[in-house]
């Protein structure tokens, strides 16, 4: 357990506290779920494949669709699937990520958004660690792996921002109204069939297309995709999660500022 001697101040600059500390609680996330746990790293897979063998069973073996594009569906699936994760475990984590630790947060000096920004950087990390598992499966398939494979990194950016500016609004609003939490459990569950997660964008009919690709997550996962899918990289769809990014950071800060003194009291 994190205790106040872990993240106290140090000699160090605030920037350099606020990094250390930021590892600290980071590690202290992973340790929890990795080394307490005897399948600590089969957990963090475990939620994509069995939802990517599901969806495989409905749409390949019950309705005989065995491509998507120019790959296997299993690799597109996996590669929708594995960033959605990544964004639907930090939004959850973020409904209680003050409450969880009030007492630590309540008697530490370093900006509380530390808190948020772990639950992004932890999550992250869990990521990584479960894209070997894509690796397998786009090679027994036989997907063909893309250059597009270059902009992953530009992805994982503008999912991060995205992430710490809902970060932002959540954490400290559902302080506020406790049932905000279900709420946000329901809106992830539509977001996800909004998402382009299961199903290509070319796909949606006209009147409808317009209204999803409005969903900053639509481009993002096409960005992930275009390593196996070069079709499915629509720069269009791409600024648009960008400006969804920045957009939820400006309001996340906005709403930070003005809520986390009464969040402090209130906690």
């Amino acid at each position: 357990m994190t205790t106040y001697a872990d993240v106290r101040p140090t000699q160090r600059t605030p920037i350099a506290r606020y990094r250390h500390s930021l590892w600290l609680l980071t590690k202290r996330d992973l340790h929890v779920r990795y080394a307490t746990n005897a399948l600590g790293y089969v957990w963090s897979i475990l939620d994509p494949l069995l939802m990517a063998g599901i969806y495989y069973f409905v749409f390949v073996v019950i309705f005989q669709r065995g491509n998507a594009g120019e790959a296997p569906y299993i690799v597109f699936l996996l590669s929708g699937l594995l960033p959605w994760t990544w964004f639907n475990g930090a939004v959850l984590d973020f409904t209680k990520a003050f409450s969880r630790d009030s007492k630590l947060i309540r008697s530490t000096a370093i900006p509380r958004t530390i808190w948020i920004n772990r639950i992004v950087l932890s999550k992250g990390i869990e990521f990584l660690f479960s894209l070997p598992v894509l690796a397998v499966f786009a090679i027994f398939a036989g997907a063909q792996l893309n250059w597009n494979i270059v902009f992953w990194p530009l992805a994982m950016a503008i999912q991060c921002v995205m992430m710490v500016g809902l970060g932002l609004i959540i954490a400290p609003v559902v302080v506020f109204f406790k049932d905000l939490e279900r709420a946000v459990r329901l809106i992830l569950r539509l977001l996800f069939y909004a998402s382009a997660i299961v199903f290509q964008v070319t796909e949606v009919p006209d009147p409808f297309r317009t209204l999803v690709a409005l969903n900053p997550l639509v481009g993002l996962f096409g960005l992930y995709r275009s390593a196996f899918f070069p079709a499915d990289l629509d720069w269009k769809l791409v600024l648009v999660s960008v400006i969804g990014a920045l957009v939820f950071l400006a309001i996340g800060v906005w709403v930070y500022r003005r809520t986390i003194r009464t969040v402090l009291k209130e906690m």
